[in-house]
């Protein structure tokens, strides 16, 4: 059973079957992961085993985006992505750069990477029309308040579902205009950008707002801190975090996960692959989704 495609520069990803992107952070600076600068073989090896563990793609990022982050030159930025991606593009899946800067998207598709994931939506100047230039590249379209060091002074909304609605709709538009065609594009509502934890879990009680917009869903609750309070937690690094606070939270995300995919969303960017998706085989095979084809096999490759 077919359904709708994800164009990409090698791979038209077919979202019959909800898909599993794996994030490889390689940042010193990560709120999700935490722990030292990753070298270029950890990071490659954590591609390696996130694959293992079932992803479907992988989201390489250098830059972090955690609320309060400051921003990175594009030189180190190159420095810590390029070899890692360099090395992603020969495992067989597709690979997301995830990065707002026209010049780190540019060295990236120069490598062959599949999709360009902008938290800024693509409205850095001349990022929109890179993008279009491109024959075939995946583009993600995210919501964001802001930047990462603002965001969330600036979560002031009417109407959480109806704005980031609007704002996404504007920006399929403008990528449409510029030539890039529907079947390349997806967004993310920005969950945690901008937002506060009323406010996040709005979107997902309304995710059918965003489903209207007609294009595919990616969503990403893995480690938000409005999961952690609703664990119980406290919002702190990895490294604060005993091994049971931790696994608290990787289990509040995999449910999240799951019901964002129930709601109608076609990707979930994840830090616990395994989980995720020993979660959705759970899901499905408890009649989630009219094709109960076996999930394993299912993402055993991508068409």
């Amino acid at each position: 059973m077919s359904g709708p495609i994800w164009r990409t520069s090698r791979f038209a990803i077919d979202l019959a079957q909800p898909r599993v992107m794996g994030i490889v952070n390689v940042t010193p600076d990560s709120f999700s992961e935490g722990g030292a600068d990753p070298s270029p073989a950890q990071a490659i090896a954590r591609c390696e085993q996130l694959l293992k563990d079932g992803a479907d793609l992988l989201d390489v990022g250098g830059e972090s985006s955690r609320p309060g982050a400051l921003p990175v030159s594009a030189e180190a930025e190159l420095a810590r992505v390029l070899p890692v991606l360099a090395a992603a593009v020969g495992l067989g899946c597709p690979v997301s750069i995830d990065t707002t800067k026209v010049e780190v998207m540019r060295a990236a598709l120069d490598l062959g990477v599949d999709i360009v994931n902008d938290i800024a939506a693509l409205r850095t100047a001349g990022a929109l029309e890179l993008v279009a230039a491109h024959p075939r590249c995946g583009a993600c379209l995210m919501h964001m308040s802001g930047t990462p060091r603002s965001m969330q002074a600036e979560a002031t909304y009417g109407d959480v579902a109806g704005e980031v609605a609007a704002f996404l709709r504007e920006r399929i538009d403008a990528a449409e205009a510029a030539g890039i065609d529907r079947e390349r594009i997806v967004v993310d509502p920005g969950i945690g950008f901008g937002k506060t934890p009323a406010q996040n879990l709005e979107l997902l009680a309304r995710q059918d707002a965003l489903l209207a917009l007609g294009v595919p869903l990616l969503v990403g609750w893995s480690r938000k801190s409005t999961l952690a309070r609703l664990a119980g937690l406290a919002a702190k690094a990895p490294a604060g975090r005993s091994p049971g606070e931790q696994a608290r939270l990787d289990a509040a995300s995999v449910v999240a996960a799951v019901i964002a995919v129930q709601r109608g969303a076609r990707i979930v960017r994840v830090h616990d692959v395994a989980a995720t998706v020993a979660g959705l085989a759970v899901w499905q095979a408890a009649g989630g989704a009219d094709n109960r084809a076996d999930l394993s096999s299912a993402r055993a490759s991508i068409p």
